[in-house]
């Protein structure tokens, strides 16, 4: 049987309540994001609460997070009031369109792994269906409503396949956000990478864009990744 939980440095994250459990996308999302100044933070898609523990380590920021799934609702919150951030960390039970029509705040970071198999057969279960599928949660709605709750100097982080990456620019161009930055992530050297981590603001800026590779070997990670997660993972 799977183990229930994933043992962080600073926290710990049970995810058997939840369609999505504890992987790298959510580690990389989480360590990856421009933190640096945020007074508040967004989670779309919280799930376990993975990310919004990660952004409550890494800042003094107030986050808030949001997850439709009534059972993932639950877990993340009890994984983050046993955290030490929980006065910091609100999570919220409902959709991103519902949350965006109730909510008057806005952030300086909204971050988010979402849901992205837009074109491959749908799982049986309801709850992967939600986790994994932009059915529930289409990449044009979340720039949509991220952009409304942004902070006029307010970034958007993102992790994503590189099949989106078309897509995504054909939306930030329709609503006039601009990529600040850019990481191609390779799970090895020789592979082709399969993530993009973007981060994208209002104000058109120099772009930066590199590459992160994951494994240098088997089991054996690289120097950048190691760096990046160096205060999370035992």
């Amino acid at each position: 049987m799977p183990n229930p939980y994933f043992s962080f440095k600073q926290f710990t994250v049970f995810h058997d309540k939840c369609a999505m459990k504890v992987g790298t996308d959510g580690v990389l999302s989480g360590t990856w994001a421009d933190v640096s100044g945020c007074k508040t933070i967004l989670d779309v898609g919280s799930g376990s609460g993975l990310i919004a523990l990660i952004a409550a380590q890494r800042s003094d920021a107030h986050v808030d997070a949001v997850e439709i799934d009534n059972d993932a609702y639950l877990q993340s919150v009890e994984n983050i009031n046993n955290s030490p951030w929980n006065d910091r960390i609100s999570v919220y039970h409902a959709s991103f369109t519902d949350y965006c029509e109730q909510t008057d705040k806005k952030y300086d970071l909204i971050v988010s792994n979402p849901p992205y198999f837009s074109g491959s057969l749908l799982p049986p279960d309801n709850k992967r269906q939600l986790a994994r599928h932009d059915h529930a949660l289409s990449l044009r709605v979340l720039i949509a409503g991220s952009l409304n709750l942004l902070t006029d100097n307010g970034r958007i982080s993102l992790i994503l396949p590189v099949s989106a990456e078309s897509e995504l620019h054909k939306i930030i161009a329709s609503v006039h956000l601009f990529p600040k930055r850019i990481t191609r992530v390779k799970p090895t050297p020789t592979s082709s990478s399969k993530r993009i981590l973007i981060e994208l603001s209002r104000k058109k800026s120099d772009f930066e864009e590199n590459e992160l590779i994951i494994e240098i070997g088997r089991h054996h990670y690289s120097e950048a990744f190691k760096m990046l997660t160096k205060d999370f993972y035992r």
